[in-house]
C-alpha cells in the first residue's frame, strides 16, 4: 500500500511535536526531582505543558503528553516512588484529578484556539473576496471580463488553474497549467448545470447564475474553500452583469446621439427644401392665373402644382417632428371648440377627400377647450389623409368625437386594408411602413410618428384597431386635465 506524501507529512508532524512535548516533560521531570518538588508542584508544571501542547500543536497531541505527564507524576512523584504502584488513595485521586483537569484544559483551549484560526482564516478570506471585488470594479468594460477574472482569480486565490466559461459569447477563457482536454470542465459545467467538488483532484466547479438564470459557468483547481468559490463565482456573476449593463449604457448612449443628429440632419433638410418649394409653388401658380397656357401646359403646371404642395406639407411634418422631439417643447394654449376645428379641416382637406363621403359624430360644445390647435389640427389631418390612401375612392370615412369630464376621444373610421396586429404599435415608428401600405399607396412612414410625438406631449395615447369586416379606426385620447379644462 503506497501512503500519499501529505499523509506521510502529517504523520510526521505529529510525531515531531509529540516528541517536542515529551522531552518538555523530561526536562521538567529532571529538575523537579531533583529540587525534591511535592506532588502538587510538579503537577502545576506539567499542566503547563499540557495546555501549551493543546494551544500550539492540538488536542491528540496534549492528551498523549498528559498520558506521560501522569505516567512521571506517579514513577517519580507518588509513592512508593521508582514504581507505577499507587499506595495511597488520596494519591490516586490527585493523579485522577490533574489527568481530568488536563484533558479538560486542553480541550478548551483547543476549541478556543480552533476558533481563533476559523477567524483568522475567515477574515484572510474575506480581505480576498474584497480585493476581488474591488479588481472587477477596475475592470475595462469595454472587454469582455472573462480573461481580466481568470487572472485576478488566480493571483489573489493562488489556484493552480482556473476557467470560465461565458455562454453569452461562447468564450471560454483559462489561465494556469491544465491540459487542453480538461479546459472544457467549466463548459460541460454549464451544460450540465451542477455543481460540483471532487476532493481528489482538489476541483471545484460552479455554475454562474444571475437570478435563477445560467450565464455561464467556472472551474477552480486548487486549496481553495468550496464556501468560498460559491462566493467568487457570485461576484463573477455580477461582473458580467456590470459588462453587460455597460454595453446596454453605451450602445443606447449611442442610439440618443445618432437620433439627435438624425433630428437635427431632418430640420436642416426641411429648412433647406421649403425656401426652394415656396418658388415652385409660387410659380406653379402663377403659370395657372396668367390663363395664357393650353390644356397640356396646363395639366403639366397643375401637376407641378400639387406634387410641390405635397412636399412643402412633408416638409412641414419633418420640421414638426423635430420641434416635437425636442424636450423644450410646449403646448400653445388657446380656446378650441372641437367640433368647429374638425369642420374646418375637413374643409380645407376637401380636395383630398372629395372622392369619399365624410361622416361626422361629434357632440357639440359651445364652451372652447384650453388646447394647442396646430398640433389637434395636425393630428387630424394625418388621420384622414391616411383614411383617404388606404381605402376605397368611394368609401366613406367617420369622424366621431366624444368628451368626457376627464379626457377627449378623437376616431377617423374607414374601411382599409386590414392592419396586421403584429404591425399596429410599429406603424407608429417612424419611417415604418407595413408590407401591405408599401403596396397600397406611397409614403415616407413619417407623419403616424408625428401623430404620436403630439399625443406624448398632451400626455395622450394613441392606437389603432382593426378588422377584416369592421375596417380600421385610429384612435387619439387626450387628458383634459392636461388641456387646461374648461
Amino acid at each position: 500500500m503506497v501512503i500519499p506524501l501529505t499523509e506521510k507529512r502529517s504523520w510526521m508532524q505529529l510525531l515531531e511535536q509529540c516528541a517536542i512535548g515529551c522531552a518538555a516533560i523530561a526536562a521538567l521531570t529532571f529538575v523537579a526531582y531533583r529540587l525534591h518538588f511535592p506532588l502538587a508542584t510538579a503537577g502545576f508544571m506539567y499542566l503547563l505543558v499540557v495546555v501549551a501542547a493543546s494551544l500550539f500543536y492540538g488536542i491528540w497531541q496534549a492528551i498523549f503528553i498528559s498520558l506521560i505527564a501522569v505516567s512521571c507524576l506517579n514513577f517519580f512523584f507518588v509513592p512508593p516512588i521508582w514504581t507505577f504502584i499507587v499506595s495511597d488513595a488520596r494519591d490516586w485521586i490527585a493523579l485522577i484529578s490533574f489527568q481530568a483537569c488536563a484533558l479538560l484544559v486542553s480541550r478548551l483551549s483547543s476549541r478556543e484556539s480552533g476558533i481563533a484560526r476559523d477567524a483568522n482564516y475567515q477574515r484572510i478570506q474575506m480581505k480576498k473576496l474584497y480585493e476581488l471585488s474591488r479588481g472587477i470594479l477596475l475592470f475595462d468594460l469595454h472587454h469582455p471580463p472573462g480573461s481580466q477574472l481568470v487572472q485576478l482569480i488566480r493571483r489573489i486565490f493562488q489556484a493552480e488553474d482556473v476557467a470560465i466559461f461565458d455562454a453569452n459569447s461562447a468564450l471560454l477563457n483559462h489561465e494556469g497549467t491544465w491540459p487542453a482536454e480538461e479546459q472544457q470542465i467549466a463548459k460541460t459545467t454549464y451544460l450540465t448545470d451542477h455543481n460540483e467538488d471532487d476532493h481528489d483532484t482538489r476541483t471545484t466547479q460552479r455554475v454562474i447564475r444571475i437570478g435563477n438564470k445560467s450565464i455561464g459557468a467556472m472551474a477552480i483547481r486548487g486549496e481553495v474553500d468550496p464556501l468560498i468559490v460559491n462566493s467568487i463565482a457570485s461576484l463573477a456573476a455580477i461582473a458580467y452583469e456590470r459588462q453587460r449593463s455597460y454595453e446596454k449604457e453605451a450602445s443606447a448612449e449611442n442610439a440618443k446621439q445618432a437620433e439627435q443628429l438624425r433630428v437635427a440632419v431632418l430640420d436642416a433638410l426641411a429648412h433647406a427644401f421649403k425656401t426652394p418649394l415656396t418658388a415652385i409653388c409660387t410659380a406653379s401658380s402663377g403659370l395657372l392665373e396668367m390663363g395664357t397656357l393650353d390644356k397640356t401646359e396646363s395639366e403639366l403646371a397643375d401637376l407641378i402644382n400639387e406634387e410641390s404642395i405635397n412636399l412643402n406639407q412633408l416638409c412641414t411634418r419633418l420640421l414638426q417632428t423635430a420641434k416635437l422631439e425636442a424636450s423644450s417643447v410646449s403646448l400653445r394654449t388657446e380656446p378650441v371648440i372641437v367640433s368647429r376645428l374638425v369642420k374646418d379641416v375637413v374643409a380645407e382637406l376637401s380636395g383630398t377627400l372629395k372622392q369619399h363621403p365624410i361622416e361626422l359624430s361629434i357632440e357639440e360644445q359651445e364652451t372652447p377647450l384650453q388646447g394647442d390647435r396646430e398640433l389637434l389640427t395636425m393630428i387630424l389631418t394625418q388621420y384622414l389623409d391616411n383614411a383617404a390612401k388606404y381605402s376605397a375612392p368611394d368609401a366613406p370615412i367617420d369622424i366621431a368625437v366624444r368628451e368626457s369630464d376627464s379626457e377627449l376621444l378623437l376616431s377617423v373610421h374607414n374601411q382599409g386594408s386590414l392592419i396586421q396586429m403584429q404591425d399596429r404599435e410599429r406603424i407608429f415608428e417612424r419611417f415604418y411602413r407595413s408590407s401591405d401600405a408599401k403596396e397600397r399607396a406611397p409614403g415616407a412612414g413619417v407623419g403616424l410618428s408625428i401623430v404620436k410625438k403630439a399625443a406624448e406631449a398632451y400626455h395622450g395615447h394613441v392606437w389603432v384597431t382593426s378588422a377584416e369586416q369592421d375596417g380600421t379606426t385610429f384612435f387619439l385620447s387626450i387628458p383634459k386635465i392636461q388641456m387646461g379644462g374648461y
